[in-house]
């Protein structure tokens, strides 16, 4: 009598294991055998992180082994279990591997393939395209498409983190609570003491220090003792939480009338202001908030909103600094250009409005839009077109890990009417959502390309801006990422014909430019992908911007925005109008007060975090790959991320500030805080 030996592992995370009746079933091509219950006399199996064996009998040969049917039944309460994989030993000594990675909730039945990657026209046999097409077809009735709001991608139609699909929950709801974390923030920092205080103004900037925590955090520490400074200030532009706005001036906006007498103080070389913008002047103009209504949730509190247009100079020592700030974008006498040349706190006060504003950008456009709300659109499409066994849904999963369970958490306590974000931030109670709307028509294709979108700003040139890490950074793991996939296209893809015949994958990418760019022509995405070079830059997107760019947009928040002073999540008093009547009790008096500051800082503290056990770029424990050329382009891959980490980490000796963002060690795979 034929014997095989079934091996099932459960996985390590809390609440895996399970009391449950556990069945198995195998589909060979020579037949079926019969429901076998996997039970061990006097031994608790399926318990969590276990790996237990079974000897399975049938009667008669079945064959090649198509699919191994799991099936779960009620012991005394339901609980749910996470399996990893089950392994198969046939009869002849083969070893089959079918890989899971999921939750199998209630009374239910799971059904799985052998690990082998293949394409929908690879299956030839009746019985594997039906099990790819019913997959597909629950998978879409579970990932529905929904507005959340008008404008917006496309998200998961789901009202809170429990109405999703169990496999894409956090294990464990506690740690991924906006509301717990800030509270926890709260406790760490120790600032619950002045919330008492909600709505009263620090006295000065030193005062801000009775809510700044120095925990070994040399950057956050700097920028506290340098905010003031010109250099600082211009730096961030480069490698702050935002280094994605500042671009090479190759004309002078009319909507700024900056002259030579104006700036020639700043100017170094001895040319004239039109003489310097052939390669010397930068600028970032924030008029995407022009006209977007400030936060009027608090009625007690009026907070404010600028647009403004600021001027860059890289100097003779090739440091970027500011030379001209206009706080809104009609030039005329209530809006002057504020100068390095006038009096101190003129000056800094038109500093602190473009940090501000670069803080409003930062986190809902170049953070939330471009790095959250894309990846969800990746993910949701992911799962809705592509089946377990397809190697771009092998391929991108690790890199969709609690993005759209992260996102949905977002909509129920941090974004939403009322949430966690009205209570600091000026955008709160609505501007948000209409920036979002805004910038929606610049959230193209060749602007998620990190090196198009580098050298579209003008900002590839190594030479001319040597001091650029964000940008040195990217592309150096940009081409690790691109090198990988480029080799996992072409294990799977032959030519580019059957990158074009690949039915799921061109649904794949019109459910994204469907739903996603709101089938959007001038978004640039393409509705199909019809080469193998397209779809290793397609893949590469993805991959990117879920893990690399959003580490460089995310986990400085704490280093660049815990010192209030240079990020103002708010401010209480609009622009000034008039130069030479700023004083330091008006710009305290327009920072944010003490409830607001200590939001912010408990909110920038909790958004920095990692996740617990989290995974980096390039680790992939779940293997859903089985194949040894896949498991050795892997392998390379994190090879070439760890050369790129030594590159970094020798760039970063001794600076006093490290640029390290962007680096492969403390990048996570996945959008997932």
């Amino acid at each position: 009598m034929p014997s095989y030996t079934v091996t099932v592992a459960t996985g390590s995370q809390w609440f895996a294991g399970t009391d449950d009746y556990i069945y198995l079933s195998l589909v060979g091509s020579a037949g079926c055998s019969e429901k076998h219950l996997l039970d061990k006399a006097f031994y608790n199996d399926f318990e969590r992180g276990a790996v237990d064996s079974y000897e399975i009998s049938v009667d008669e040969e079945l064959g090649e082994i198509h699919l191994v049917k799991i099936e779960k039944r009620k012991y005394w309460l339901h609980d749910d279990w996470y399996l990893k994989y089950v392994t198969l030993k046939t009869p002849h000594g083969d070893y089959v591997e079918f890989p899971c990675y999921r939750w199998i909730t209630g009374d239910s039945e799971i059904v799985l393939r052998d690990g082998r990657a293949k394409l929908a026209q690879d299956d030839q046999i009746h019985i594997l395209k039906q099990h790819r097409r019913k997959e597909l077809e629950k998978r879409q009735k579970q990932y529905r498409w929904m507005e959340w709001n008008p404008g917006f991608p496309l998200s998961i139609d789901a009202k809170c983190h429990k109405d999703l699909p169990r496999d894409i929950q956090f294990d464990s709801e506690k740690g991924v609570d906006f509301i717990l974390n800030y509270s926890k923030a709260m406790e760490n920092l120790f600032i619950n003491r002045f919330m008492h205080m909600f709505q009263s103004s620090w006295h000065d900037f030193a005062d801000f220090e009775k809510i700044f925590v120095k925990i070994s955090n040399t950057i956050s520490e700097r920028v506290m003792q340098h905010w003031q400074e010109d250099l600082m200030f211009g730096y961030q532009f480069l490698n702050g939480c935002n280094p994605v706005l500042i671009r090479r001036c190759t004309q002078l906006p009319p909507k700024l009338p900056v002259t030579t007498d104006m700036v020639e103080c700043s100017l170094e070389r001895q040319l004239t202001l039109e003489q310097e913008v052939e390669g010397n002047i930068f600028i970032v103009d924030y008029e995407l908030l022009d006209g977007i209504d400030a936060n009027k949730t608090d009625p007690c509190t009026h907070q404010f909103l600028a647009a403004p247009i600021c001027l860059l100079y890289k100097n003779l020592a090739n440091k970027i600094v500011p030379i001209a700030i206009q706080l809104n974008q009609t030039p005329g006498e209530e809006n002057p250009i504020f100068l390095p040349s006038d009096a101190k706190y003129d000056w800094l006060l038109a500093k602190i409005w473009v940090r501000s504003s670069d803080f409003h950008v930062h986190q809902t456009i170049t953070h939330l839009l471009r790095t959250h709300l894309v990846s969800e659109v990746f993910g949701i499409a992911m799962y809705r077109q592509l089946p377990a066994v397809h190697p771009i849904f092998k391929l991108l999963v690790a890199h969709t890990r609690f993005t759209i369970a992260i996102n949905t958490k977002a909509r129920e306590q941090l974004i939403c009417e009322y949430g966690l974000f009205d209570k600091a931030n000026a955008t709160g109670g609505g501007g948000h959502v209409q920036m979002v709307q805004r910038a929606m028509k610049d959230l193209t294709y060749s602007s998620l390309c990190f090196p198009e979108a580098i050298k579209a700003r003008g900002m590839d040139s190594t030479e001319d801006i040597p001091y650029y890490f964000y940008r040195d950074d990217g592309l150096l793991v940009w081409e690790s990422i691109h090198s990988f996939v480029a080799e996992v296209v072409g294990l799977y893809y032959e030519s580019d014909q059957v990158v074009a015949e690949d039915v799921e994958l061109q649904a794949f990418a019109k459910d994204i430019y469907v739903y996603g760019m709101r089938g959007s022509k001038a978004s640039g995405f393409p509705k199909a992908l019809r080469s193998r070079e397209k779809l290793t830059e397609y893949l590469t997107v993805i991959i990117f911007t879920a893990s690399a760019q959003h580490a460089a947009v995310n986990f400085g928040q704490y280093d660049w925005y815990s010192w209030i002073p240079n990020a103002p999540p708010t401010m209480r008093a609009p622009p000034p109008t008039a130069k030479g009547v700023v004083t330091i009790q008006q710009i305290v008096e327009t920072l944010p007060d003490r409830g607001r500051s200590c939001w912010h800082l408990g909110a920038v503290w909790a958004l920095s975090q990692v996740q617990e056990n989290e995974l980096f770029l390039g680790m992939y424990p779940e293997e859903h790959f089985i194949e040894k050329p896949m498991k050795e382009a892997m392998a390379r891959f994190q090879k070439s991320l760890e050369a790129v980490v030594s590159v970094i980490a020798e760039r970063n000796k001794n600076k006093k500030l490290p640029y390290y963002y962007l680096s492969p060690d403390r990048i996570p795979n996945s959008v997932a805080i």
